[in-house]
């Protein structure tokens, strides 16, 4: 892969009523051997004050931070991004924007996706790691520091983000990484931020029935066919069959093993459910959510009609009823949340298969019991395949690099995934000494990137906490 550092543009970029001026390199291929150019290519932006030498917030063009957010939504194809306004949410500035105003040089990839050929699994992290190597190839002419380069993403991009985090360096992508041309170097990352991450897919169905077991209305937005501009969504309602319950019933009562097999630790002693669900660990979740609602309290909010609440005399929320907040917030996935008996669902593409007649079903199974249970005799996904896509397995991994430092957000009101996916995530990292920024924002549904203020001083605080380290050595 070529890189030539004089090859740029300079360029404006605006966002509302601001501007903003910066260092580009476009379309840079990252692989030696792409098959999908488009989508295995970055932009890199650089702040103009580094071309004089200046600096911004502390930072010069050699000890910037390279911000490294990723597009992917839905394991769909992650398209190029530049500064500008939010694609999502509301149109304020989006994240590549606010992190060159705020100092950091940025690498935007695109990455493959499911419903591209040859975007199925494994792609989209074989894609993120490429980029990561890329950019240490090309170290010695590049702006922004290679051994300070943080993910970011969210939903199916959040769970890339952990993986970037959890895999550095996992021999187990060679296979992957080598036929794109991936640059032989390090693709372990300094730090990564994940907002409702989308992971742990092989026990995120039990973890759904066992937070919403017995919640069997359903509410959801279906987006509309976009046809240029912003998406736009329906509303849609619905209750859930008397089949649906029964596998919601299912899958509740297999979390707990699962659980259990992890020896997930806090505080010295192991978390765990008994078989009707209720334990140690079920506490420690609903620790999470009373964390949140403390917090909201301390912000002002009011929060006196939440009836799933329990607050003492002084206005302090110190218990609370699991299956009434879970009504509270609502079922958004009917059961199979993830893994669809009849693979209809985003993820059993992801695990399916390419270069098949049009007319199959290109799905898999990723579960053991969506695949014993199949509507349409689907076939199953390689398990090794699938848990190229979790982070979870690779944490204490022998030969593996994890990211120091973590940022996890996880909406109090997301109804996504189950709270419990990144509960476990944490307790996992914090196991392996890991520093880890946990929160469970109130009233936040499933979304990223809104205190992008509060993120910057996270990514400043770890930094600068990695520089002391080093001038000590």
């Amino acid at each position: 892969m070529v890189f030539d550092k004089n090859d740029y543009d300079i360029r404006t970029f605006h966002a509302g009523n601001e501007s903003l001026e910066c260092v580009c390199y476009n379309n840079l291929v990252y692989a030696d051997n792409p098959v999908n150019p488009a989508f295995q290519s970055m932009n890199l932006f650089a702040p103009k004050a580094y071309l004089s030498g200046g600096e911004i917030n502390g930072y010069t063009r050699a000890t910037a931070p390279i911000f490294l957010p990723n597009t992917v939504g839905g394991y769909m194809p992650g398209p190029l991004a530049e500064p500008g306004l939010n694609v999502y949410g509301p149109p304020v500035p989006n994240s590549v924007f606010r992190a060159l105003e705020h100092g950091y040089v940025t690498a935007c990839p695109a990455i493959r996706g499911r419903s591209q050929p040859q975007g199925k699994a494994p792609a989209c992290i074989a894609d993120y790691k490429a980029a990561v190597r890329c950019l240490r190839h090309i170290a010695g002419d590049l702006p922004g520091d290679t051994e300070r380069i943080i993910t970011n993403g969210t939903s199916a991009g959040g769970a890339l983000s952990a993986l970037m985090g959890a895999t550095g360096n996992d021999a187990g992508y060679d296979a992957y990484l080598d036929p794109i041309g991936a640059a032989h170097e390090r693709d372990d990352v300094f730090a990564a931020s994940c907002y409702c991450p989308i992971i742990n897919l092989e026990n995120a169905d039990a973890a759904y029935e066992w937070q919403f077991q017995g919640v069997n209305e359903y509410h959801r937005m279906k987006m509309k066919p976009r046809e240029g501009g912003r998406p736009s969504f329906t509303p849609e309602d619905g209750k859930m069959t008397g089949e649906q319950i029964a596998v919601s019933n299912d899958l509740a009562k297999l979390f707990p093993a699962y659980v259990n097999s992890q020896n997930l630790m806090k505080d010295g002693r192991q978390l765990t459910l008994d078989g009707n669900g209720e334990g140690s660990f079920k506490e420690y979740v609903k620790s999470i959510v009373l964390d949140s609602a403390r917090a909201a309290i301390d912000c002002g909010e009011g929060l006196s009609g939440m009836n799933w609440l329990a607050m003492d005399g002084a206005a302090r929320a110190i218990d609370m009823d699991f299956s009434a907040y879970a009504r509270a917030i609502t079922r958004m996935k009917t059961a199979p949340a993830f893994d669809g008996l009849s693979l209809e669902s985003p993820e059993n593409h992801l695990f399916g298969v390419d270069a098949i007649p049009a007319q199959e079903i290109h799905g898999r199974h990723f579960t053991l019991y969506s695949y014993l249970h199949s509507k349409v005799n689907g076939a199953m996904c390689d398990p090794s395949i699938v848990e190229l896509l979790n982070p979870m397995p690779h944490i204490g991994k022998a030969g593996v690099t994890l990211a120091k430092h973590w940022r996890i957000r996880h909406g109090e009101a997301d109804r996504d995934t189950s709270l419990a996916i990144s509960s476990m995530l944490v307790l996992k990292l914090l196991e392996q000494g890991c520093s880890v920024d946990y929160g469970a924002p109130w009233g936040v549904p499933h979304a990223g990137d809104y205190d992008l203020d509060a993120l910057f001083a996270w990514i400043d605080r770890v930094c600068g906490q990695e520089s002391a380290v080093r001038k000590i050595a």
